[in-house]
């Protein structure tokens, strides 16, 4: 199958990955080899907010299933501060320590500096804003299919 939507499956899956490998490069260029790559998107996704390990993956801020062992080597290696929640003593919370809000602010500038270097190309902020309009458009119709949308057309594809 070699449709545009099939393409488009693809390219999601492949950008996810080469970013993941854009930030291990600036993790490795800036000599921090106490974090990984998905970590630190994990991190910089938090930024100033407190949450709960399980808000992480509701909020769409990780996708994966080791959301917990990435929690707990954040907290080990200094990057995050875990507290028990004041409401519920079973729940746990989050926040960036003073290390991970240094390199959230790193992460931030990378990102600025991106923004730049796409503007240069060509690719600028209206550009941007169209991009991500198309990708939520295409979210909200996955989001849809997944209440049953098309359960019913392939039900009766099936009779």
């Amino acid at each position: 199958m070699n449709s545009a939507y099939y393409e488009i499956i693809h390219l999601i899956e492949r950008l996810h990955r080469q970013f993941l490998d854009v930030l291990k490069a600036e993790l490795e260029r800036a000599g921090i080899h106490d974090i990984n790559n998905v970590q630190s998107l994990v991190l910089h996704n938090i930024g100033e907010d407190e949450m709960t390990v399980g808000e992480l993956t509701i909020r769409g801020y990780y996708l994966g299933s080791n959301v917990s062992y990435n929690v707990k080597k954040m907290v080990e290696n200094d990057y995050l501060v875990q507290e028990r929640s004041i409401h519920d003593k079973r729940s746990l919370r989050v926040h960036l320590s003073d290390k991970g809000r240094s390199l959230n602010a790193s992460l931030s500038k990378l990102y600025v500096r991106h923004e730049e270097m796409l503007a240069e190309l060509g690719m600028n902020e209206e550009k941007l804003v169209e991009l991500n309009n198309n990708l939520l458009s295409l979210e909200k119709f996955w989001a849809s299919q997944m209440l049953g949308g098309e359960l019913k057309t392939l039900q009766a594809e099936t009779k």
